[in-house]
């Protein structure tokens, strides 16, 4: 645990000695609040249901460029080779590197909390709901860090990482959504929906915390560290 700690210091102190956490919070809270008040005025409903309608495919852009320097750039700059042979462990790594990203991603997302505060202004909203629906939201960008750091550690191009990124989560997002549900053979489509990453999204959004969306975001997030734990071994074996 010790070593985890350490290795989440170094990485999240490292977000903020470089310009990308307060561009990425920056953008992320504009963007974010712009496209839901938008909206909000036209449906005058006193609720959050639109804002993380949203957030799927926002986080489809954000988190790839909060993930795609975390290994990528250790290769480019040779470092990964001497951080790995730190008397620490394949697992305490990437858990490090994977908690440093999700306590920036958390830090952005509840930045956003003037958005609830300002409908509590001007109507009624369901506080369970709203924090249902942030909780969800937060299992929701886990899995698509923990996606993006495997895509990370795959290349050392963070461009490259950026766009795999991108279409790895498009791509496990939208497999479960009726348009592709709809062409595919009867036994295959309920298969595809639950394996989606937008299916389980869906309950979240209303602020219905579902323990099967729960324990589904949970395996995801494992699998894909199981993943990048097994692409740094194999980077150990060569």
């Amino acid at each position: 645990m010790q070593n985890i700690s350490a290795i989440f210091k170094k990485e999240f102190k490292t977000y903020f000695l470089s310009p990308i956490a307060y561009i990425f919070i920056t953008v992320y809270l504009i963007t974010t609040t712009f496209l839901f008040f938008q909206g909000f005025f036209l449906i005058n409903q006193a609720d959050m249901r639109g804002y993380f309608d949203l957030l799927p495919w926002v986080f489809l852009f954000f988190v790839p460029a909060i993930t795609m320097r975390s290994w990528a750039e250790e290769k480019k700059v040779k470092t990964l080779e001497l951080l790995l042979t730190w008397p620490v462990s394949d697992v305490e790594v990437v858990m490090g590197k994977f908690l440093a990203s999700f306590a920036l991603l958390a830090i952005v997302v509840l930045l956003s909390i003037s958005i609830p505060v300002t409908i509590a202004i001007i109507g009624h909203p369901d506080g369970g709901q709203i924090v249902g629906q942030y909780l969800g939201a937060l299992l929701m960008g886990a899995a698509y860090l923990a996606i993006g750091l495997w895509v990370s550690s795959m290349t050392e191009n963070q461009i490259v990482a950026f766009i795999v990124g991108v279409v790895v989560t498009f791509v496990l997002f939208i497999i479960s959504t009726p348009f592709i549900t709809m062409v595919l053979p009867s036994f295959a489509a309920p298969l595809f929906a639950y394996v989606g990453l937008g299916s389980h999204f869906e309950s979240i959004s209303r602020g219905v915390i579902d323990s099967r969306d729960i324990v589904y975001y949970l395996s995801v997030i494992g699998f894909f560290l199981f993943l990048n734990v097994c692409s740094l071994g194999s980077r150990k074996w060569e």
